[in-house]
């Protein structure tokens, strides 16, 4: 499936920002995020945290939860999202109560617009971005964050896979690509990834599994 141009993506999100938001919360999609980061063992107090693609901030607040209830003090965390309805939701949600929290509209196909002490980052999470962008630009923009990570930083990547409920649910309503394993294990080598691990939901949430992938990956090569 070709996927939009940005512009035009761009527009597709600001005219659907309320039935995104109405969409996550139907699926528990937060709840899973919350619940994965929740066992995840790569977390740690005051990790440097990028959000590629924050949207209204489902990411990072889960990601923030999980490590407050686990007992984690937050590190400097930044996002950037493409679209400014997405931001500006953001931004309403966020209403002061997460300082460490910095935003910024970016593409991530153009990631030296952003500020230039984004880098150096131990933990960066992107969650169902990437696969809006045409699929010849996965492993150049997959190649960027990586290049935005410390030596032993990882990337972990929320993405849609390819199933007969994601075609008409997400491929056509959504307009996104859709991936197999097999693909993400090709296009995170061609990224220069030396490896890619493939992670789950936790069993209650075990029905985002139908809909996505959770890719990790590490510049250093270990998990």
């Amino acid at each position: 499936m070709a996927v939009a141009p940005s512009a035009d993506v761009v527009r597709v999100f600001t005219r659907r920002v309320d039935q995104y938001a109405m969409f996550i919360r139907a699926v528990l999609y937060p709840q899973g995020l919350r619940a994965y980061f929740h066992t995840a063992p790569f977390l740690r107090s005051h990790l440097r945290v990028l959000d590629a693609g924050c949207g209204t901030g489902a990411v990072s607040f889960a990601l923030r939860d999980a490590m407050l209830s686990r007992g984690f003090a937050p590190g400097p965390m930044h996002a950037f999202d493409l679209t400014p309805a997405m931001l500006e939701r953001f931004k309403t949600k966020l209403a002061g109560s997460a300082p460490e929290i910095e935003l910024r509209q970016a593409d991530v196909l153009r990631l030296d617009t952003l500020p230039h002490e984004w880098h150096e980052y131990d933990l960066i999470v992107s969650a169902s971005m990437l696969e809006y962008l045409p699929s010849a630009k996965l492993p150049g923009a997959l190649a960027g964050l990586r290049s935005l990570l410390c030596h032993q930083g990882r990337l972990v990547v929320f993405i849609t896979r390819r199933n007969m409920l994601t075609r008409p649910l997400i491929g056509k309503w959504w307009a996104s690509n859709l991936y197999k394993r097999s693909e993400l294990e090709q296009i995170f080598s061609q990224a220069g990834f030396k490896r890619a691990a493939f992670s789950s939901f936790p069993i209650r949430y075990g029905h985002l599994a139908m809909w996505g992938h959770i890719v990790v990956a590490s510049n250093d090569g270990g998990i």
